[in-house]
């Protein structure tokens, strides 16, 4: 089988720790480019992994040889970065969250309609061994009624993941648009989705509260009702200075399942009757040491483009999650709650 050739656009952080290293581990890809307008970044990242090192994603994206590409790059350029690819024929990997607006999430779908081509976002909390467990739980059966949810994902901020630092572009609201609830809450946004279905409404205060020198939110706590009338929070946080939680529960009729609470076992279920099973399952993906090695991400992304199949993580998929973040932004602008219908917010 001759080897899928992959580029990566982007050579910050979740580039080396995640979509490059994943890539290599895969027996039936080559990497054969990354970019980054740092000249620097990308010579380095091609001197470990291999390839042409570019500094223009327009140059690199026009290399026939190219068959798929990730776009790790600020927010803002997502949707540009991930057309222009799309439409010189190449598959694309684009990271989270997947566009600024529903408008330009539509237009990076539609590209890939046009040419043939897999779109996939890398919305990694499906993957997770307690996420997917709890799916089968839920399913089942075996919880019986969902009643109520709560899911939380924080850290102390960028500072200490972006390759720049303080400095980086998630404190620039130009190039990142949205701040934890983009960074964080998106995650979080895809997830409830994943487990309990669409949901159709949102009430949220976002605001600024931790970071200096910034427009971006650093806080944000959403009420979410489910097209089923489960209602729930989601929090996204920049401020949670002594470490993360990226933790779920969610209370149903016979169980409480507990999710990334305990740091021994990523799922505990707690049942009516008294009785708490305990599964000990592989870590949540972290940035901190210890945590999920493979997000599952590039083998899905690869799996999808060997076998034609639908991504794992479809750009519907992520527009889907991308709107319940942009219609937590209207509701604490316009401080109503705002509807989200069919991968449109109105209020």
């Amino acid at each position: 089988m001759e080897k899928m050739k992959v580029a990566v656009i982007g050579c910050g952080s979740i580039a080396r720790r995640r979509h490059l290293p994943e890539y290599r581990s895969q027996d039936y890809v080559e990497i054969v480019a990354v970019c980054d307008v740092v000249k620097e970044r990308a010579e380095e990242m091609a001197s470990e992994y291999g390839g042409v090192a570019y500094t223009d994603y327009r140059i690199l994206v026009e290399d026939k040889e190219i068959d798929a590409v990730s776009v790790c790059l600020p927010n803002s350029l997502h949707a540009p970065v991930s057309i222009a690819a799309l439409n010189a024929g190449k598959h694309v990997l684009c990271e989270k969250p997947m566009a600024t607006s529903r408008e330009e999430a539509e237009a990076m779908i539609q590209a890939a309609e046009v040419n043939s081509k897999k779109l996939m976002i890398a919305h990694n909390q499906r993957f997770v061994d307690s996420h997917v467990k709890a799916k089968e739980l839920i399913e089942s059966g075996e919880v019986g009624n969902i009643y109520s949810f709560r899911t939380t994902f924080g850290h102390p901020g960028p500072e200490r993941w972006s390759i720049d630092g303080a400095t980086s572009w998630f404190f620039d609201k130009e190039q990142a648009f949205i701040g934890a609830m983009g960074d964080l809450g998106v995650h979080k946004s895809d997830l409830m989705r994943y487990l309990l279905g669409e949901i159709v409404e949102v009430g949220a205060f976002v605001g600024t509260k931790a970071k200096e020198n910034t427009d971006v939110d650093d806080n944000a706590v959403c009420i979410l009702k489910t097209e089923t009338g489960v209602i729930g929070t989601l929090t996204a946080s920049w401020s949670y200075v002594i470490g993360g939680d990226n933790s779920t529960v969610i209370y149903g009729e016979n169980a409480v399942l507990r999710l990334e609470g305990d740091p021994d076992y990523s799922l505990v279920v707690e049942y009516k009757n008294g009785n708490v099973v305990k599964h000990q399952l592989q870590k949540i993906q972290s940035n901190e040491e210890g945590g999920q090695l493979n997000t599952h991400v590039i083998e899905k992304f690869v799996d999808c483009i060997v076998n034609d199949t639908v991504p794992a993580v479809s750009g519907e998929e992520g527009m889907k999650s991308l709107q319940v973040i942009l219609a937590a932004l209207e509701s604490n602008e316009t401080r109503r709650v705002v509807r989200v219908c069919a991968g449109r917010a109105v209020v």
